[in-house]
């Protein structure tokens, strides 16, 4: 018997839906996920707060991102099992509290195991989105996941930006103390205008987690949607590194913060977001996600010939981020319709999936420029394209 066999099919839209429900809920994302990208313009401020640890100030960030990756496999799972704003809740004060941990630590080894505590807590996203597709009618259901994920976007870009203005003139502890702030406003705005969701499962904690096996084993459209959105997130990911790297050489000798500018003009993702989700409702989201591997392989063409570019490189920049939004928006939109009852799960087995990719794309991406230059890293992205666009297609011939 699958151990999903306690879930309750739902598929039914919430009456409270509204475009400002849809606002909170794409603020927690936002607001929420920053928190595990602060860190990373504070490293030099770190350094000069504990030069005793200066070899190893990477293992803040580091800790982070694996704090990041078991809270989505430990605890993203249960939003199917519990109320989704009691877990918000919940994860806001115990972030919270790791926030202030890190703001009072008085050693890198406190800080690194706040960090650590902090990635795993700030996967309160992997509540939001999710959410956003239990109350949203199924006609709707991409656009508002669209919504939601422009206000984790914008916080993923945005922090960064917060983070380096507030240490410059208050110093970096008051980066922490500032998201401990942030975050209490949100809490009480979530008691008052967020309601309660249904849960869909009686499976015990043990249980839920051994049901996203059975998930993936299940449903060939899940294992479909994961394969393709790791292997877009991988060409992503392979560019972005090595895009610093170009930057600091000839003809351009420029610094990472100028890599970092181009996060900027990330933003047309992040703003394109709605209208990718809102084309996956009316056109439906395989020829949304079609599109989207075309943009993706444009993108490395118009790389291999901007090497040299900076126009060049920032119309790549706009392509490649609008491609990537557009195809994990419809992918998301696919992989929330499977099991309506399971959706924390599914958007588990996809998400873990998604990021294993980026580290993979990363680590190519380097390992190609090394070895290649520019164009090596450009292959490398369109040959991560070419896998997704095998997979999108295998999986459009068998229905």
């Amino acid at each position: 018997m699958s151990t999903t066999s306690t879930d309750r099919p739902t598929d039914a839209a919430s009456p409270h839906y509204s475009r400002s429900l849809l606002l909170l809920l794409a603020t927690i994302a936002g607001v929420s996920v920053a928190n595990i990208y602060y860190n990373q313009p504070l490293l030099d401020s770190f350094r000069a707060s504990f030069p005793d640890g200066a070899s190893w100030i990477g293992a803040v960030p580091t800790a982070t991102q694996l704090g990041y990756a078991a809270g989505m496999f430990l605890l993203a799972p249960l939003g199917d099992r519990f109320d989704r704003r009691g877990l918000i809740l919940l994860q806001i004060a115990g972030l919270s509290i790791a926030l202030i941990v890190a703001a009072t630590a008085p050693s890198l080894v406190v800080l690194a195991v706040a960090s650590l505590a902090i990635g795993i807590l700030a996967t309160i996203a992997q509540q939001a989105v999710p959410f956003a597709a239990e109350i949203a009618p199924p006609a709707e259901r991409g656009h508002a996941v669209g919504t939601v994920m422009s206000g984790l976007l914008l916080g993923i870009l945005l922090a960064r930006t917060a983070a380096g203005f507030i240490a410059e003139y208050f110093g970096w502890r008051a980066v922490f103390a500032a998201s401990v702030a942030a975050l209490v406003a949100l809490a009480v705005v979530i008691v008052l205008r967020l309601p309660r969701s249904s849960p869909t499962s009686t499976l015990s904690y043990g249980k839920l987690l051994g049901s996203m096996w059975d998930l993936a084993v299940e449903l060939r459209g899940l294992r479909e949607a994961s394969l393709t959105g790791a292997a877009l997130f991988a060409a992503f990911s392979a560019f972005w590194p090595v895009l610093t790297l170009l930057l600091a050489g000839a003809p351009f000798h420029l610094g990472p913060q100028a890599a970092g500018l181009f996060g900027i003009v990330g933003a047309a993702g992040a703003l394109a977001a709605p209208y990718a989700g809102r084309s996956a409702d009316t056109r439906g989201p395989r020829a949304v996600i079609s599109l989207a591997i075309v943009l993706l392989a444009l993108s490395f063409v118009i790389f291999a010939l901007s090497g040299s570019s900076l126009v060049g490189l920032v119309i790549g920049v706009i392509v490649l981020d609008v491609g990537v939004q557009a195809a994990q928006i419809s992918n998301q939109s696919r992989i929330y319709a499977l099991k309506p009852e399971a959706r924390s799960r599914v958007n588990t087995v996809y998400m873990v999936c998604y990021f294993i990719g980026g580290a993979l794309g990363s680590s190519a991406g380097v390992a190609a420029w090394r070895a290649f230059g520019w164009i090596g890293m450009c292959a490398a992205g369109l040959l991560f394209t070419a896998l997704a666009g095998w997979s999108h297609h295998r999986g459009g011939r068998r229905g």
